[in-house]
């Protein structure tokens, strides 16, 4: 790449970090543009066009066989570039073809199949698991979640910079307090011992760590799931502990499904999945669903009503009033 790529790059990156993107979103950005670049030999963005973007996106599709919201991923990312980075507001940025995404109908499990994929979990994942399905929360929000987040005396939890970074309070089940204490004052043991060793900082919001510099030690700011080991930072190399991988809940999920004979393909997000769709059947308003889970639009909420009542549309199937007996 040439001597001006880095640059953009770090540009790009110092960028988003100042409109308090996650650094998942900071990565992933800075992975589509890089890819971007090098599909058109190097050559700079601002030497390229519309049909230097649809050519990569076309790429993308037929060549690599992305799917469509992967697609509209990588263009958000170099819409991004010209936008806020370059500052370029050309006339045909708006004008670029979006890929339409398939609507799909989320996988859900019923309760006793949600009840046995926890049974077969122990530890933190099985504790991580149930807030996922109790709370309806992304398996991210789960391992990002924060001990001054949790509120025992009002049974919720506040999910802060959620997925459009909007902040939301879910509820907290009753049932799993005492584990999840139990976890809390795992997470303040590990963080002593941090603090003994000459260590003890914790990753704190941009906009938090501009203001309150010195909470990055203190025991509120922890992670509810911190990491087994502290590492480096690559963006300041200050030695900190970060919450668990999410690689290593998924896996105990997968393992989980299959050991309890769960056919579906069920993966952490379907427990998100299952939490919306049980609270619309016991009788719950989908605008408190959608609430609940963060949604833009009542639209997105309104596709877990497909289970709701009798199949897809709420319907007895004319099978089911037949008066004779229906051959076997």
């Amino acid at each position: 790449m040439n001597s001006t790529t880095p640059k953009l790059l770090d540009q790009l990156r110092q960028s988003i970090r100042s409109r308090h993107y996650s650094h998942r979103t900071e990565q992933t950005y800075t992975l589509w543009v890089r890819q971007y670049i090098l599909f058109h030999d190097k050559k700079h963005p601002r030497e390229m066009g519309k049909r230097h973007i649809e050519a990569f996106l076309s790429h993308l599709a037929m060549n690599r066989k992305i799917s469509a919201s992967t697609q509209n991923q990588a263009l958000a990312a170099i819409l991004y570039l010209y936008r806020h980075v370059l500052g370029l507001e050309l006339e045909w940025l708006g004008d670029v073809t979006r890929a339409k995404a398939s609507q799909h109908i989320p996988v859900v499990l019923t309760r006793a199949e949600v009840a046995e994929i926890i049974r077969q979990l122990e530890g933190w994942e099985r504790l991580a698991v149930s807030l996922m399905y109790g709370s309806g929360l992304r398996v991210m929000e789960c391992l990002r979640l924060r001990i001054k987040d949790v509120d025992f005396a009002y049974g919720q939890i506040t999910v802060r910079a959620g997925k459009g970074r909007k902040d939301r309070t879910v509820p907290l089940p009753e049932s799993i307090h005492p584990a999840l204490r139990a976890q809390i004052n795992t997470a303040l043991a590990i963080h002593a011992k941090d603090l003994a060793e000459g260590f003890g900082e914790v990753k704190l919001p941009y906009a938090q760590a501009r203001k309150q510099p010195y909470a990055s030690t203190s025991s509120h700011w922890q992670f509810v799931f911190p990491s087994r080991s502290r590492a480096l930072d690559r963006d300041d190399a200050v030695i900190r502990r970060h919450h668990l991988d999410a690689s290593g809940l998924r896996r105990a999920v997968r393992i989980a499904v299959s050991n309890a004979g769960i056919r579906k393909a069920a993966s952490c997000h379907t427990f998100r999945h299952s939490f919306a769709t049980h609270l619309l059947e016991s009788g719950a308003d989908i605008r408190t669903v959608q609430d609940i889970l963060g949604h833009k639009d009542v639209r997105t909420t309104q596709i877990y009503t497909h289970v709701i009542s009798r199949g897809r549309h709420g319907v007895l199937s004319p099978l089911d009033t037949l008066t004779h007996t229906v051959p076997k």
